[in-house]
């Protein structure tokens, strides 16, 4: 161990994480830095294995520590997690994910260069085979997910915000941690928390996190339409930060219902509507690499953007209130 180098708890929330957790865990623990860390697993109500797996790696390694999580939110364990860590960066990590060897090195260093209060990189969505495949090639594409950094790179500069993150714990805990009301959208919410109080968040794209997306249709959906949900949440709360993209998915939902029902009236007002499946079509054509992934991505950027439009369409107003 250096001495001369900071100290880091690399906390993760953790909830039905069996298949991916012990490939995450053995990622940081083989992080060449040279410094102390701990890692500190906040274990939510899992219906699977994880649990019994995160109690064997911490019997095994002294520097994994447990804590319960019985509501199983991720804003929740996040905060339960840094209660319990011992130092002054706190490195934040997802159980389906993996990082570089380099990640904590790059990442500390990064932090001291810029003086920033968190910094990040890219979630490098990416999978073998498959359905996962072909939705991880969607969320690395500008037609899939738009203009964002941590999504598909571009170059080291201040940001809104960035994918997952590695804190300085005094900046974060001034400012009040993670909003437990918010399921989703959490990172962006704090992070805006962050740069209101006068902190700084980078983005570098050497800071590379492989993350494992969801493997059907169903769970595709379901995740869109919580992002749709709480984005709008997040952008009643904090007026000022309303972008276009994200107004593009309910945009485009509106503009397509109001072609196929006007199409009735008049064929030609099915116009628009067929100018967006041609449009999906088409990327899918350039994004899909196999014969396979070029049938499948246009239903899977269908898919993304229609269920986060109608998330953020149909996000109650007294969401926050009532969490």
């Amino acid at each position: 161990m250096d001495s001369s180098l900071p100290a880091v708890s690399v906390i993760l929330p953790i909830l039905n994480e069996e298949q991916d957790l012990n490939d995450c865990i053995s990622a940081i623990l083989n992080q060449d830095y040279p410094g102390e860390f701990e890692i500190i697993l906040a274990l939510g109500p899992s219906k699977d294995r994880t649990t019994e797996i995160a109690k064997k790696l911490a019997e095994k390694d002294n520097r994994i520590k447990l804590v319960d999580n019985p509501t199983g939110q991720t804003a929740t364990g996040l905060n339960l997690a840094i209660a319990k860590s011992r130092y002054e960066i706190i490195c934040r990590i997802d159980g389906h994910s993996e990082i570089t060897r380099t990640y904590i090195r790059t990442a500390v260093e990064i932090m001291q260069q810029q003086n920033a209060v968190n910094v990040g990189g890219l979630m490098y969505a990416d999978s073998a085979k498959g359905l996962q495949r072909v939705i991880a090639l969607a969320m690395r594409s500008k037609l899939g997910v738009g203009p964002s950094k941590f999504h598909t790179g571009g170059d080291a500069s201040e940001s809104d915000t960035v994918y997952l993150g590695t804190f300085n714990k005094p900046a974060l805990l001034a400012a009040g941690g993670f909003d437990e009301r918010y399921i989703r959208a959490q990172d962006w919410e704090l992070n805006y928390r962050l740069r209101k109080n006068g902190g700084l968040v980078w983005f570098d794209p050497r800071l590379v996190v492989t993350y494992r997306p969801r493997k059907s249709i169903i769970k595709l959906a379901k995740q869109y339409f919580q992002y749709g949900i709480w984005r709008r949440a997040l952008l009643r709360q904090y007026k000022e930060t309303i972008n276009y993209r994200y107004l593009a998915p309910p945009f485009t939902v509106l503009a397509s219902l109001l072609s196929i029902l006007l199409s009735v009236i008049n064929p030609l007002f099915i116009t628009p509507f067929l100018m967006y499946l041609s449009l999906i079509i088409i990327g899918g054509l350039v994004i899909g690499k196999k014969l396979t992934e070029k049938l499948f991505m246009p239903l899977v950027l269908f898919v993304m953007h229609f269920s986060w439009g109608i998330g953020f369409l149909s996000s109650p107003r007294k969401l926050l209130k009532t969490n």
